[in-house]
């Protein structure tokens, strides 16, 4: 989110009800008000009601380390947050992924691979550089992402501040080789973490054909929905222009890595630490509906250890 959608939520939604409010004087009965406000104004959904409470939630936390406030009222026991919408998560299937990979253009099918197969999310995958793939250890270092500010494209750490480390599997590295061996990294520099921020320069594997680095909106708009299109998941373009595709955006493929992992058995703490989430617990409430072979599993492993206890007849 960026500094200008904060400025203008507030103003939107949060200022005619708050009002000019001295800091000092917010109480949970205030932050209440703002809720039921937002859950009687037209347009508004949970998913955004809960992004608007999290905007003042930080502002006002901002105030008490600022000693402005002695508590953040959002964390009023009486306050509710808002719910959010149920939308289980339906991962793609193999095919699905590797017909959207096939339909776009060879500078990019890289991205897939190491998105559908390490996890990573779009504004890491632009941010990948030479210097984070050891393919000797078979490890990816998720260190950098390439994120924007009132509009201006930084380098940051990946979302949250977590730096991680994924197990590249070998079908990625030869992916990977195959790409740098037909598209060279290039030098790119940009601001670190805000656009008056000190230049940082990474050796990008993924840049724009005509150089410099990928833009999201370009690619999403010229590269990812025509691809998306060209494999059946959204119809094609009318008036040259294609309908909105939030559930089959680029992160559609950190979906389709989770549940492959989860299918496969893996732990969800090591699937929370691979995909940089806050916790596992975070893992679970997006992903809990894709483990429904677990008990299963939890049977078998039961019934085989018995089988093979002395005594049983």
């Amino acid at each position: 989110m960026t500094r200008k959608e904060l400025g203008r939520r507030l103003r939107l939604h949060v200022f005619p009800v708050l009002g000019s409010r001295p800091v000092g004087t917010f109480r949970p009965e205030h932050i209440r008000e703002l809720l039921a406000s937002l859950d009687a104004k037209p347009g508004v959904s949970a998913a955004y009601a809960r992004n608007i409470f999290a905007d003042v939630q930080s502002v006002l936390s901002a105030a008490v380390d600022d000693a402005l406030l002695s508590r953040n009222p959002c964390s009023a026991r009486t306050v509710r947050r808002p719910k959010s919408e149920a939308h289980p998560v339906v991962p793609w299937k193999l095919d699905q992924v590797f017909a959207v990979r096939a339909a776009l253009s060879e500078r990019y099918r890289a991205m897939v691979d190491v998105a559908a197969g390490c996890g990573l999310r779009q504004g890491e995958v632009f941010g990948l550089a030479e210097d984070a793939v050891d393919m000797e250890g078979r490890v990816l270092h998720v260190v950098r992402q390439i994120k924007h500010v009132e509009g201006h494209p930084v380098f940051a750490l990946p979302k949250g501040g977590k730096k991680r480390e994924v197990p590249l599997p070998h079908s990625v590295v030869q992916a990977l080789r195959a790409h740098m061996d037909a598209f060279k990294p290039s030098e790119i520099s940009l601001p670190w973490d805000v656009p008056e921020g000190p230049a940082v320069t990474a050796r990008l594997l993924f840049t724009a054909e005509q150089g410099g680095m990928v833009w999201r909106s370009n690619f999403n708009s010229k590269e990812w929905k025509p691809a998306l299109a060209a494999a059946g998941l959204i119809p094609e373009a009318t008036g040259g222009r294609y309908r909105s595709a939030r559930a089959h955006g680029m992160h559609a493929l950190r979906h389709f890595y989770a549940s492959a992992l989860l299918d496969a058995g893996e732990n969800v703490k090591a699937v929370s630490e691979y995909m940089g989430h806050a916790d596992p617990g975070m893992t679970l409430r997006v992903y809990a509906h894709l483990m429904a072979d677990s008990r299963e599993r939890a049977r078998r492993a039961i019934d085989s250890l018995f089988r093979r206890a002395p005594g049983r007849g």
